[in-house]
């Protein structure tokens, strides 16, 4: 297909405008690979990665694919601990851990933020794009980066963040709708009740900054990359549609409930881990939430709630299982990630063609 909108194509050295998510725990570099293969922008998670993870999804990338692809990064502000706070969360949670058998001083994994050994391990293996959420980089690092040539994009969730983004050196822009599955990606608001939607915020964003944008949340087929290419955005990044791939990490349990889902299915939660965050209502989300006062910030919260997973998906359940989806499950498809990349291209082209008549 010749795409009449070349920005990001140029920008990335990309056949098609679409980026593959970095999914946190769903990401896998066999996704990233088949994606990138595919002429698309694929991507890995290191949110929830040590540097020995790290560093072993970034050299199977680099076996499986000499095409570019991005790897994502959390650039949160790690909270003071707040002992009271943390002792009443876990007060909340002491039934469930009584129900399950779990020690009540259980404690789960954190969320690294970017640093420099990241920083490190990012100019040693130079993807083509380096993407963040919840801001940037402290600026000794953004310099690194830039400097070594690697493109650094991020996501905002309002016209402000995008032009803050932008002014602090962003080469593209993703304007995170509401209706993305996952961590809102704010950073210079905490009020989710007032987050645009996708429809809204990519033409203010488009008109707001002179950088690519991409359009994020709700989109799973070519019907959505078109219309986000009608809203002058350069490109789509799609999570939820990539979940059923086979190079999906995605749990059976997850898989299942993903297939179950609707479009009226999903909420936004802070009871996984402190922050909002759009998943399929559960358990937990019902009894707690959706949105809790009561949660410490993130990455906290998810200290205490992330013991509970494991022994309730052995007993089957998804109680206390973060079901992270965008509010287009149904659109997610059960087929290898590289062919969900050419059918969206396919999909995309009958679309535009439809409305040029």
């Amino acid at each position: 297909m010749q795409w009449q909108d070349r920005r990001l194509l140029d920008l990335f050295g990309i056949e098609h405008p679409i980026l593959q998510a970095p999914m946190a725990g769903v990401t896998s570099p066999q996704m990233a690979i088949a994606t990138s293969e595919a002429g698309a922008l694929g991507s890995i998670a290191g949110a929830m990665l040590t540097v020995d993870g790290l560093r072993q999804e970034f050299q199977m990338v680099k076996q499986g694919t000499s095409r570019p692809f991005n790897v994502n990064f959390f650039v949160h502000k790690p909270p003071a601990v707040d002992a009271a706070r943390d002792a009443a969360w876990r007060g909340r949670l002491a039934g469930y851990y009584g129900e399950l058998g779990v020690a009540p001083d259980a404690k789960g994994p954190s969320r690294a933020a970017f640093d420099g050994a990241a920083c490190e391990l990012v100019l040693e293996f130079k993807p083509r794009v380096a993407s963040f959420h919840f801001g940037l980089p402290d600026k000794s690092l953004m310099q690194r980066l830039k400097a070594a040539g690697i493109l650094v994009i991020a996501s905002a969730t309002t016209v402000e963040e995008a032009r803050w983004l932008e002014a602090e050196g962003a080469d593209a822009v993703i304007a995170q709708g509401a209706e993305a599955g996952g961590h809102r990606g704010m950073f210079l608001t905490d009020d989710v009740t007032r987050q645009p939607g996708t429809m809204a915020l990519v033409p203010q964003v488009v008109d707001a900054v002179t950088v690519p944008v991409i359009a994020a949340g709700g989109i799973g087929d070519g019907r959505g990359i078109a219309a986000a290419l009608a809203l002058g955005a350069a490109g789509a990044q799609i999570g939820t549609a990539f979940m059923l791939t086979p190079e999906a990490k995605t749990v059976p349990l997850h898989r299942a409930a993903l297939k179950k889902a609707s479009d009226g299915s999903t909420t936004l939660t802070n009871v996984f881990t402190g922050r909002p965050a759009r998943g399929i209502v559960n358990r937990i989300v019902s009894e707690l939430g959706p949105v809790s006062p009561d949660a410490p910030s993130f990455p906290l919260a998810a200290e205490a709630t992330q013991p509970l997973r494991g022994p309730a998906e052995a007993r089957g359940s998804t109680d206390f299982t973060p079901l992270w989806s965008g509010q287009a499950p149904t659109l997610a498809r059960e087929m290898p990630a590289g062919e969900l990349v050419k059918t969206m291209v396919r999909e995309t082209e009958a679309a535009l063609s439809r409305v040029r008549g």
